[in-house]
């Protein structure tokens, strides 16, 4: 299946084609259509076979959808990482992809200063990935405001869990509205994570 037949729009598809991509992997094929249709997704995917695609796609055209220029800016979609190297790498999709949109986007993680991150999320974002901890850490002195996200990515939620990233998940899990979409992508299945996913 190409891109162009699920259903992006034409700036999406003009960033997809710069990358060089025509054809959708599975996991994408499946997941877009459906995040696009607004629903809650548990995808089971590794490392390597275009997830981040899957669902960076789908949540900048549903952001898209409802934009508005006059409104001032906050979270708007949340993806919530297990390490530093990931939520970079996420991030770097988020801009390639979102290149020809009007959208800002930040990425926080621990172990260098929280001040330049604290300085863009005051001016204001519309895409946060982050790190559970330092994400709290910037809940902690107020300088995110996560009331308004309406999508929730929790992307390689094993490795999360592995890591002992639980209870802040449930921190923010209980910060972000009830209202939301929530998507779930992990390499394995363990009860723990079917639990979250039941839980959540």
């Amino acid at each position: 299946m190409l891109f162009k037949d699920l259903g992006l729009s034409a700036e999406l598809l003009r960033s997809v084609k710069t990358k060089g991509y025509e054809e959708a992997t599975p996991i994408q094929q499946q997941a877009i259509p459906l995040i696009l249709d607004g629903r809650d997704v548990l995808a089971g995917a590794q490392t390597g076979t275009g997830k981040t695609a899957g669902f960076t796609l789908p949540q900048l055209q549903l952001l898209q959808q409802t934009y508005n220029e006059n409104q001032k800016r906050h979270p708007r979609v949340l993806v919530l990482t297990p390490t530093r190297e990931l939520a970079a790498q996420v991030h770097e999709s988020v801009r390639d992809y979102g290149q020809y949109l009007p959208f800002r986007s930040a990425v926080i993680f621990g172990g260098v200063s929280i001040n330049p991150q604290k300085q863009k999320l005051i001016k204001g974002v519309d895409i946060v990935v982050a790190t559970p901890g330092r994400l709290l850490d910037h809940v902690q002195q107020r300088s995110i405001d996560l009331s308004r996200v309406e999508i929730l990515v929790l992307d390689e939620a094993d490795r999360m869990l592995d890591m002992g990233f639980i209870r802040d998940i449930r921190k923010i899990l209980n910060i972000v509205p009830k209202q939301r979409q929530t998507l779930l992508f992990s390499a394995t299945f363990s009860r723990e994570i079917k639990t979250l996913a039941a839980e959540f």
